[in-house]
């Protein structure tokens, strides 16, 4: 420790020196304050009120990834909802022109189709910053096919599109004979109407094409009497697989509805899966699954199955029975009766073929039956020649829809490509096409596609603005636009089979359009992503008053009033000056110059 040497007369000077140079140093902080607007350089600099300027620099700091996040996701949620808006427009203008009810606005209501669909598939691939925001986590490319390549395929690649796949399954549908698989013979006085398929081939046509045959009435029972129904019923089905799946292999088994409709269950082959999963087959050695499918499905109505080529899936149809019924013909009915015959299509709806005796009909008739020569045969005659009628125009339609339906549910997924008609016809091949055109290859493994992409816009909240192009409302619209865009008719005359198909086109493309999955679906989804758009724009506004708030209490901890050290560095200036000139004053007095 060092003791610095005291003179009594050097006491004054030392003490104004030492004030001189305290001056000074305030003088500097507040130059520094009054040319920075800060407190102080340091956290130390201010005392204990550090403590509040971290904290409230951390929130601040916050703040600002907040809405740097927000700014940039805006555009994003912005595009996703105008697109989902243009879709449902489209929508609606699809539907405008199949609502006049003519065949002569059927060629205008395909290209109205095919041009919506042109701006549909334009739409789903629109990208904000380069991320293609309908492809949910894979945004870096288009995440659908050109209008072109679904309607059309790819030649160069040996890839089929949607017009293939329709024509495959109206083949299917109408069956061999053109009568949309529900036959005719006639014994003597007997007319027997039946479905067509014997064995397992025809239980499996019989399972997934065709009409269904619901019932058979007569006006007149006195004349003509019908039978008792007898029904369809659905056959055994177990299931064969070659090879042993390997983990995260799909497969798709297709369940026949009451109405007539399908619906799908994709199935995850899993390790361990949960002992209450629904989606779910155990991984295990080929006999495994195939048991294990076998028990899943056991007494239900299976159409079909489906998963990748290398498993070797089959499933195996027990004879059942097709649904038949017999007319007896007792004696001539009375021009004017009646035969009603009703049929169910696959889309669950149903069609109603009247018959109408006459005294003579011509041969070729759809709607009568001649009461001239043999009565039976002329019946059965009459109902071929409708059912020929019918399945060419309303279940064409159907046909149409519901290959449209299935080629949209396709999945880039390996095993879970668009379902296709099997080679022999009979059914739908087991092994998923690989000559297919594939017309969403965005992200699919995610349940919710609003979880795809996600904007953090507080400490604990997180909103998801994710979409993808698959969403079952979107498929529903495309379904609905695409089945018209693949049609094509050749002529406006009206009583024509063609005007008979297209307004059975017309009907089918606007039940889609307008379903639950259509432009409700749609207008769900615009809801979510404009909720989503809301609370942004909310929490926006909420972080600019949260700002303000700590602004206000870092005011006089971090910053200084400007006003308040300019008038402190006037007075410490004046201060200053007046002991520079008294100190300079008493350095030159000396004794002779004080007594003179």
């Amino acid at each position: 420790m060092t003791i610095s040497a005291f003179t009594a007369g050097t006491y004054f000077q030392d003490r104004n020196t030492a004030n001189l140079v305290s001056q000074k140093a305030r003088l500097d902080a507040l130059t520094t304050q009054l040319s920075t607007g800060r407190n102080a350089e340091t956290y130390g600099g201010i005392g204990s009120a550090r403590t509040t300027s971290l904290s409230a620099h951390a929130s601040l700091s916050a703040l600002d990834g907040y809405d740097a996040a927000i700014n940039a996701n805006t555009t994003r949620v912005t595009v996703a909802s105008s697109a989902v808006t243009q879709l449902s427009n489209l929508s609606g203008i699809v539907q405008g022109s199949l609502n006049s009810g003519s065949i002569a606005s059927g060629s205008n209501a395909v290209q109205v189709a095919r041009n919506s669909l042109d701006a549909a598939v334009d739409a789903l691939n629109q990208d904000v910053a380069g991320n293609y925001i309908f492809g949910g986590r894979d945004s870096d490319a288009p995440p659908v096919a050109s209008s072109d390549a679904i309607l059309n395929g790819v030649p160069s690649r040996n890839l089929d599109g949607l017009k293939t796949v329709v024509s495959e399954q109206i083949a299917a549908d109408l069956g061999p004979n053109g009568n949309g698989r529900i036959a005719t013979s006639v014994s003597g006085s007997t007319v027997t109407v039946s479905e067509e398929g014997a064995g397992a081939g025809g239980t499996e046509a019989r399972a997934n094409f065709g009409f269904s045959l619901v019932s058979a009435a007569s006006s007149n029972p006195a004349a003509i009497t019908t039978g008792p129904m007898t029904a369809r019923t659905n056959p055994d089905v177990t299931f064969s697989v070659a090879n042993a799946p390997a983990e995260g292999d799909r497969i798709r088994v297709a369940i026949n509805q009451p109405d007539g409709t399908q619906s799908f269950t994709d199935l995850i082959v899993t390790a361990n899966p949960p002992a209450d999963s629904t989606n779910t087959i155990p991984l295990g050695t080929a006999a495994d699954t195939a048991a294990a499918l076998t028990k899943r499905f056991e007494n239900q109505p299976v159409a079909s199955i489906q998963g990748k080529a290398s498993l070797g899936l089959a499933a195996n149809f027990g004879a059942g029975t097709p649904a038949s019924v017999e007319l007896n013909v007792k004696t001539p009915p009375a021009a004017g009766d009646t035969l009603t015959f009703k049929l169910a299509l696959r889309d669950g709806t149903t069609q109603t073929i009247t018959l109408t005796a006459k005294a003579n009909a011509d041969a070729k008739s759809t709607t009568e039956f001649s009461l001239t020569g043999d009565v039976a045969a002329n019946i059965s005659t009459a109902l071929s020649n409708a059912l020929k009628e019918t399945a060419g125009t309303t279940l064409s339609a159907s046909s149409a829809s519901r290959a449209t339906q299935d080629f949209f549910a396709g999945s880039k997924t390996e095993g879970l490509a668009p379902r296709r008609v099997s080679a022999d016809g009979n059914g739908y091949a087991e092994g998923a096409s690989a000559t297919t055109v594939i017309w969403y290859t965005g992200d699919d493994t995610s349940t919710d596609p609003r979880a795809t992409a996600s904007v953090q816009i507080g400490s604990d909240r997180k909103i998801g603005i994710g979409a993808q192009a698959n969403e079952a409302p979107i498929r529903a619209v495309l379904a609905g636009i695409a089945q018209v865009a693949v049609q094509s008719f050749t002529t406006t005359q009206t009583g024509t089979s063609e005007a008979a198909r297209y307004l059975a086109v017309a009907e089918r493309s606007r039940s889609v359009l307008t379903s639950t999955n259509g432009r409700e679906g749609l207008q769900a989804m615009a809801s979510d992503l404009g909720l989503a758009a809301k609370t942004m724009t909310e929490t926006k506004a909420d972080n600019r008053a949260a700002r303000a708030t700590l602004q206000d209490s870092l005011d006089g901890v971090d910053t200084v009033s400007l006003e308040e050290v300019t008038a402190k560095l006037l007075a410490l200036q004046n201060q200053l000056q007046a002991s520079y000139q008294v100190t300079s004053m008493l350095s030159k007095l000396t004794l002779t110059n004080y007594l003179s």
